[in-house]
């Protein structure tokens, strides 16, 4: 049976091997391989008053790596344009029709894209753009014939090995110009945005990650950016916590790109208007309302497809809309606790969003069938794959093949759950206890604990479709109060459950107590 002093010590363990644990102790610009070439040749552009013009991506690592890059140029008085592909009529990343659109430029720095990016890189060649890539993705065998390649991941690159998201590769990328063009700069000032990339885009929480995390989100608080202060005013919170970065900021930024244009996100960051800002902000709530009625009803219809006994969750429709498959992918594969591929079908390709779990690495899954793809790419927790319709059903079960043979072990995190535990250890000490121990993610999952024999006193249905649970559950003289979301069983009153669930803090009117989250009532 855990106690307070057994929780502290499993969940100290999990950093013993950091060595990046303050803002101090980050990695040098140096470790990134190209950085400085890259760097030098900023610097001429500027010197020389060129045309530069920065690429990004459509979800919330791309737009915020564009704002880094931007607000950058803006602060030292450089002109540039951005360009943030449209995920339904420019695709990803940096291609041939962007560049020809923007004519004209004579230096292109991509931002979390890029890497796979040939045939772009041989017509900046041939029209004398230099192009340098930043990017976080798995590098091709061959590289694109770039200026310069920034890439953490790539051969010869001494960074160290955590995985960064392609805004924390920008934000390297500021740091080298501030240093060779002998610019005093504040690079803390993106530390609020840096946060909010890390946690959207599922990086390793640890080491130099964890760092700037715990940083980012007391900047946030602090933060004069508008866009904070508008969602602050909106949603009615005086203060940010972790949690809201996850479920309310970003998705906010990501649903501009998932329904429409991501550049209206990126003007949201990026303007000091307060009334464009409010005005950005109501338009990307309205996208983020009409993502969750997209997702809701094409998570309905996968559940349809689902067979629980196949180890790999794959479903495919007609023309599903492409902004809401990763969701549901994510969905599924939390639902499940098995990867999932989520296929939209158009014009004889099929192309899905991936989601991972436990210790699964996708990417490698991927790997294993290449044969059978026409592209790919992305990280170990999540991924994007396109096949063509004819080779559909061969790449499925190649996949159901792969997932059969991965130990089952590698479904779950081993350290997810941490153990049984008495109730009366559930406290105000216990939680901060593990709000020390937050962010919660990826490498640093949320602690979960078994309990027992707790006694059902009383129960309420919660949302539009009521279903969620609230339960008062006790033992002894200790009462809890706990939700079930989606839940897949309805305990009576009465009844005595044993279950799986985490613990958080419940801040109702500023008084805060525990609330237990069931991840699963055990029969």
């Amino acid at each position: 049976m855990l106690n307070k002093a057994k929780i502290k010590e499993i969940l100290h363990q999990r950093f013993i091997n950091d060595t990046h644990v303050k803002l101090c102790d980050l990695p040098m610009p140096s470790c990134l391989k190209d950085v400085y070439k890259g760097a030098l040749r900023v610097k001429e552009a500027i010197e020389k008053n060129q045309k530069l013009a920065i690429v990004g991506d459509y979800d919330v690592d791309g737009v915020i790596s564009c704002v880094i890059l931007s607000e950058f140029f803006d602060d030292i008085g450089y002109d540039y344009v951005v360009k943030i592909p449209n995920r339904f009529k420019d695709g990803y990343g940096l291609n041939e029709e962007i560049i020809n659109e923007l004519d004209g430029v004579d230096l292109i720095i991509t931002v979390d894209n890029g890497i796979a990016a040939f045939d772009a890189a041989e017509l900046c060649l041939q029209k004398g753009i230099d192009l340098i890539i930043t990017d976080h993705h798995m590098p091709p065998v061959t590289l694109p014939k770039a200026y310069a390649i920034i890439n953490p991941k790539q051969q010869d690159c001494e960074f160290p090995d955590i995985e960064i998201c392609g805004a924390q590769v920008a934000w390297y990328l500021v740091a080298a110009i501030k240093e060779v063009c002998k610019i005093n700069y504040n690079m803390c000032k993106f530390i609020e945005l840096l946060s909010i990339a890390i946690i959207a885009d599922m990086m390793e929480l640890r080491d130099l990650n964890r760092a700037l995390v715990r940083k980012g989100i007391e900047c946030i608080n602090d933060s004069k950016r508008v866009a904070f202060k508008a969602i602050k005013q909106y949603f009615g919170k005086d203060k940010f916590e972790l949690d809201n970065i996850s479920f309310l900021i970003a998705p906010l930024i990501n649903s501009a790109g998932r329904m429409d244009d991501a550049i209206i996100s990126y003007k949201f960051l990026h303007s000091k208007n307060i009334n464009e800002v409010m005005g950005y902000l109501e338009q990307i709530i309205a996208y983020n309302n009409s993502r969750k009625d997209e997702e809701r009803e094409l998570f309905r219809q996968c559940l349809d497809q689902v067979d629980e006994n196949d180890p790999v969750i794959i479903v495919n429709g007609q023309n599903w809309h492409e902004g809401v498959l990763g969701i549901v992918a994510s969905r599924l594969a939390k639902h499940f606790n098995k990867p999932a591929f989520v296929f939209s079908e158009c014009e004889q390709k099929a192309k899905a969003s991936v989601r991972s779990v436990g210790r699964i690495d996708i990417l490698n899954v991927i790997e294993q069938a290449k044969e059978f793809v026409l592209s790919y790419g992305g990280h170990k927790g999540a991924a994007g794959v396109l096949v063509e319709l004819e080779k559909f059903s061969i790449f499925k079960n190649k996949l159901y093949e792969i997932c059969q043979n991965i130990p089952k072990d590698d479904f779950y995190n081993a350290d997810e759950i941490l153990g049984s535990i008495d109730p009366n250890e559930v406290d105000f000490e216990l939680l901060e206890i593990l709000e020390f121990f937050e962010p919660f993610g990826h490498k640093n999952p949320r602690p979960y604990f078994k309990f027992d024999k707790l006694f059902v006193k009383n129960k309420k249905r919660l949302g539009k479709e009521e279903n969620h649970i609230k339960l008062i559950l006790t033992q002894g003289n200790k009462t809890l109060e706990a939700l079930f979301f989606n839940f897949d069983y309805e305990p009576e009153i009465g009844e005595n459950i044993d279950f799986i669930a985490s613990i958080s803090k419940n801040n109702f009117r500023g008084l805060i107590t525990p609330q237990l989250t069931i991840k699963e009532i055990l029969r």
